[in-house]
């Protein structure tokens, strides 16, 4: 089927590092990936620079498919991208090309079929990826290694993490990943094309070039080939989200700059047909000029096929969802908030605090640590979930699995302040004139602990499955639910442990601020501030100075990720050392679901 002028792979690889355009040099800017498998059909999804004139899947003996394309909406670079060969020194459009094709007629026994795709570009140039395999969803039953993985954000460990993960586990079957999977989801290089070889979709697919340097030591990785033969299963991270919409500036400053959607009418009038209709949901002109004021995931949902989720009040969302793979039944949540500055400098539009010089332009606060999708108790998501947790598919699944990106129980950073609504005070003068605004977020009104933990553990859930704090512990409740957070591929802020305790106001700080008595309280400084004592990994535990095991991993030099054997019910994680590259992988921690 490949005709003598076709390129290779290694033509397509070297033109992409030495970044030729799409009109000079056809190319893929990613490897074919895998996406919504069934019983029977699988969807193979890959991305160019160009619209082209045809795409296909090739697979099997001699059978085709034609894909269907269609254009990002949002995908920009700016001064901070990293291209080589190209810059961009302005907020840049740039378009990027989706093409997405649905294989059918597979068998359910999980047969594995060859495959490659096939793009021509408007020239008449054609370019073929190489050769990978596909199946459609594994029946019950079927043995699984599934890579639970969270937070790779062009963290400089991931490409090592990657290629490891290949080298110890071999092929795949999936990939859960627990959110934040790239910094800026609308900068399209992080996606594809960063100059560092740092970008996703290069590091999952074994494609990159990344030189880690340590101790004077350089040394290259190329990331793992891994989603090319097994399906990705993300969700919606807060770096997913991007803010209201700009056409100047940085867009690290878009990412930020979100608004609660309760706030948008205040200060961007909505079409008048939206006083009509008080779902505003039902319209989508009216629900994108919310979003375009507020925040989305465009980006994110354009780039992935992900399952559509009919919710209780008649709508549809891909945001979260829930599957059958297998003997998993996977829940996947979409439980984050915008991330703000813990400081309390008067300077700050952090999570406690507004910025002193912006207190006459509410327009541009930032409003505290804002939820983006309600979890509380009654709320829409919470709702569908009380409904999928009753489901026969769910109850009947021999691995009941929940993943979302905050964490119920970490040593991490981030889970300070409690998962709720900021409550803003405002500090005025005698006069009236606002002196400061402040946020408090009540310990006790925590959706996360007060609503879903407890409808998670009476469900019966076996593990929860999280990321957002960079690095790896977990932890065991009461009721046998498993805990784990497993993100450590660079950039972690360790443990809060005795020595290291969590940026959080202290009462000198709060006192100076408005000396308000309420705020503060419930700010836990050191372990898990929601009660539960991590567990010291099963294995080979890394130790402290006196000698002491240490119940985490959080290393900007010690890379670590976990694989789910389904076979087993056991849950193996490992750790790399990026110091010493000629290192073997350690098996750090093992766990088996249904056990303390």
């Amino acid at each position: 089927m490949q005709s003598d002028n076709l390129p290779g792979r290694g033509d397509r690889i070297s033109d992409l590092q030495n970044g030729l355009n799409a009109e000079a040099a056809p190319v893929l800017l990613s490897d074919p990936f895998l996406q919504q498998p069934t019983e029977d059909t699988v969807q193979v999804v890959w991305f160019t620079e160009f619209e082209g004139t045809a795409h296909r899947v090739e697979y099997g003996e001699n059978l085709t498919v034609d894909a269907e394309t269609t254009l990002l909406s949002r995908t920009r670079e700016d001064s901070d991208s990293r291209v080589q060969g190209r810059a961009f020194p302005g907020l840049t459009r740039r378009e990027i090309w989706r093409h997405a094709a649905t294989v059918t007629g597979l068998t359910s026994g999980g047969e594995r079929l060859p495959y490659r795709v096939l793009s021509r570009h408007d020239n008449g140039k054609v370019v073929l990826s190489d050769t990978f395999t596909l199946a459609a969803a594994p029946p019950k039953g079927k043995p699984l290694k599934i890579l639970l993985t969270s937070d790779h954000q062009l963290k400089p460990m991931t490409p090592a993490n990657l290629q490891k993960v290949v080298e110890t586990a071999g092929q795949v079957d999936a990939v859960f990943f627990a959110g934040d999977l790239v910094n800026v989801s609308d900068r399209a290089s992080e996606w594809f094309d960063d100059a560092r070889g740092l970008s996703f979709f290069p590091a999952l697919q074994g494609r990159t070039q990344s030189v880690l340097e340590k101790d004077g030591v350089s040394t290259t990785y190329t990331g793992g080939a891994i989603i090319q033969h097994a399906p990705l299963f993300p969700i919606i991270g807060n770096h997913e989200v991007m803010g209201r919409h700009s056409t100047a500036g940085k867009l690290k400053d878009e990412l930020a700059n979100t608004l609660p959607r309760t706030l948008v009418s205040r200060f961007y009038p909505l079409p008048e047909r939206a006083n009509t209709d008080s779902d505003h949901r039902r319209d989508p002109k009216i629900m994108a000029w919310i979003k375009k004021h507020s925040f989305n995931t465009d980006t994110y949902e354009e780039i992935f096929s992900l399952p559509t989720t009919p919710l209780p009040d008649g709508h549809k969302t891909e945001q979260y969802y829930a599957l059958s793979f297998g003997d998993v039944r996977l829940v996947s949540l979409y439980v984050t908030q915008i991330w703000r500055s813990p400081s309390l400098s008067p300077e700050t539009k952090g999570r406690y605090r507004e910025s002193a010089d912006t207190l006459n332009n509410p327009e541009v606060w930032g409003y505290g640590q804002h939820i983006f999708e309600e979890i509380r108790k009654g709320s829409t998501q919470y709702n569908w979930l009380q409904q999928e947790l009753a489901s026969d598919a769910f109850k009947r699944a021999k691995y009941k699995v929940v993943m979302l990106h905050h964490p119920p129980h970490t040593l991490g950073g981030n889970v300070v302040p409690a998962f709720t609504d900021p409550v803003a005070v405002e500090n005025r003068s005698e006069d009236g004139a606002l002196q400061s605004v402040q946020y408090e977020y009540p310990k006790d009104a925590d959706y996360i602990v007060r609503d879903l933990v407890p409808l998670l553990e009476s469900s019966g859930v076996d593990l929860v499955f999280y990321g957002h704090s960079h690095l790896w512990n977990r932890f065991v409740s009461e009721a046998g639910t498993h805990f784990l957070e497993t993100s450590n591929v660079g950039n972690s802020y360790g443990a809060h442990l005795a020595g290291n305790p969590r940026n959080v106001p202290t009462t000198e700080q709060v006192s100076e601020a408005g000396d308000l008595s309420a705020f503060g309280k419930g700010y836990v400084t050191l372990g898990d501030p929601n009660g539960l004592t991590p567990v010291v990994p099963t294995v080979a535990p890394l130790t402290d100075d006196n000698g002491q095991p240490l119940p985490y991993l959080a290393s900007n030099d010690i890379t670590s990720f976990t694989i789910f054997n389904t076979g087993s019910a056991t849950l193996t994680s490992y750790y790399f050392d990026t110091r010493e590259p000629d290192s073997a992988v350690v098996k750090f921690d093992e766990f088996k679901l249904g056990q303390p």
